[in-house]
């Protein structure tokens, strides 16, 4: 695999007098011939790091960057442990398997089976790989060929369920949006589906706008078209942020095992699980809907454990912390937590509309998130407000909408956990000044091709 093209100078670094008693100059892209003064390493990693954006102010992303002190202290106290060794830590491994059961139980299963992962994208890949792996099991077991499978899935899905299509030789089949629906349809969903098909992804929460895909809608849809042609086909919701908002903001919303049809669902507790970046979960119905010759077991770190994962080591630490949360918020505190994400981000939609400047595609309700879009006459486009906003600190992303929908360039701002109304109220603020400012172009000054971030 080639080496990226480097960013920014391969000048050595010419370390500060005050770090040391003789000059000092560091290599950037090769090792140094004898090391340096632990001070002095620190100091220029440090010092380079301030050019990075302050997490708090971004925006863009869904991950978490705010966590109680208790939190930071459980993590830094498990640097060391590693998540695979289940034998040599064994309460490290029970926490893991209360957290799914306390998901399950949030989620309506019975009988689960279920673990962390790396975040939601492991997590869809593992559910991709048990949808792939059961349909291939059912064909064979009719004479059938498997060597076509499709999965079924709307444009605005996440990268990793495009990767998963690549990687592991299955079609994607893409609905693409049309006019104002922005997220997979249930119709649409129906009429791609044949006797290929190894599944239908369902997003509870699409990253391009925070809206809720119909998933009791796309099942009852699925429903007759078993009825009809006697296809059954299982869905998987990929529940990277609605799976943590849904149960506490929106219960009486069917979207996970309740419905029969659900065969999997994931979900990032980095994300709306209030976890610093490194874990997700995959839980299926039951241990049926995950098949036994994907489960692997090793003997040699002791005792004889199953794993069911892409990745072998990884940090305990965050599994750790997730538990944390749940013991620490309970029910009850997630949901004044989420909802009090989601009346920021209602609250700020609706100023951000009265500014006269903007229409709103969502506007909060659903994830507390929403994408806004520039009105049309304005001398100004999405990539010039983000541009504005990003030369005093935040970082609100500007992006193009998927193939037929690409005449929608929008902005989009995430609230998590931590993004109170008084800094909602500071980036109104600086967002006003941004307006009257660009008012007084002369027409758009970037383009898409200007765009800071990658969507993906």
């Amino acid at each position: 695999m080639p080496l990226p093209e480097r960013s920014g100078s391969d000048e050595p670094v010419f370390a500060n007098p005050v770090f040391g008693e003789e000059p000092i100059t560091v290599p950037r892209n090769e090792l140094s011939a004898a090391g340096l003064d632990p001070g002095v390493a620190y100091q220029i990693v440090h010092d380079e790091l301030m050019l990075d954006g302050n997490a708090r102010l971004n925006l863009a992303t869904f991950v978490t960057t705010w966590g109680e002190d208790h939190v930071q202290r459980l993590m830094a106290e498990s640097l060391d442990k590693n998540m695979i060794d289940k034998d040599e830590y064994p309460r490290t491994a029970e926490l893991e398997q209360r957290c799914v059961r306390m998901l399950a139980d949030l989620w309506h299963a019975v009988e689960p089976i279920g673990c962390s992962t790396t975040g939601s994208s492991e997590a869809c890949m593992l559910g991709g790989l048990a949808l792939k792996r059961r349909w291939q099991h059912r064909r064979r077991a009719e004479g059938k060929p498997t060597d076509k499978p499709n999965i079924v899935m709307g444009v605005n899905v996440q990268i990793c369920w495009d990767k998963f299509a690549n990687y592991w030789d299955v079609e994607p089949r893409l609905v693409p949006m049309s006019g104002d629906r922005l997220h997979l349809g249930a119709a649409e969903a129906a009429a791609l589906c044949d006797e290929n098909t190894i599944g239908v992804v369902a997003v509870l929460g699409s990253t391009f706008d925070g809206s809720y895909e119909p998933i009791a809608e796309i099942c009852a849809a699925l429903d007759a078209l078993q009825a009809e042609q006697g296809l059954d086909i299982p869905v998987h919701v990929d529940g990277a942020s609605g799976a943590m908002i849904a149960p506490f903001c929106d219960p009486d919303l069917e979207w996970d095992f309740r419905l029969p049809r659900v065969a999997s669902i994931n979900t990032s507790g980095h994300k709306f699980g209030l976890v610093y970046p490194g874990v997700g979960w995959a839980l299926w119905r039951d241990a049926a809907a995950l098949p036994e010759d994907l489960v692997f077991r090793v003997n040699y770190l002791g005792g004889d454990m199953p794993t069911f994962a892409l990745n072998f080591s990884r940090p305990g630490g965050q599994v750790i912390a997730q538990y944390y949360q749940f013991l620490r918020l309970g029910h009850g505190g997630f949901r004044r937590v989420q909802l009090t994400c989601r009346e920021v981000a209602t609250a700020l939609s609706a100023k951000i509309a009265a500014t006269g400047a903007f229409d709103l595609l969502t506007d909060g309700s659903e994830l507390p998130v929403f994408a806004f879009v520039v009105k049309d006459g304005e001398p100004f486009s999405a990539f010039d407000v983000s541009a504005a906003l990003r030369e005093a600190g935040w970082l609100v992303p500007a992006y193009t909408f998927p193939k037929d929908r690409e005449d929608i360039s929008a902005l989009r701002i995430v609230v998590r956990n931590g993004f109170s109304h008084d800094l909602a109220g500071l980036l109104m603020d600086e967002l006003t000044r941004a307006v009257e400012r660009l008012r007084h172009q002369s027409g758009p000054q970037r383009g898409k091709e200007a765009a800071g971030f990658s969507h993906t």
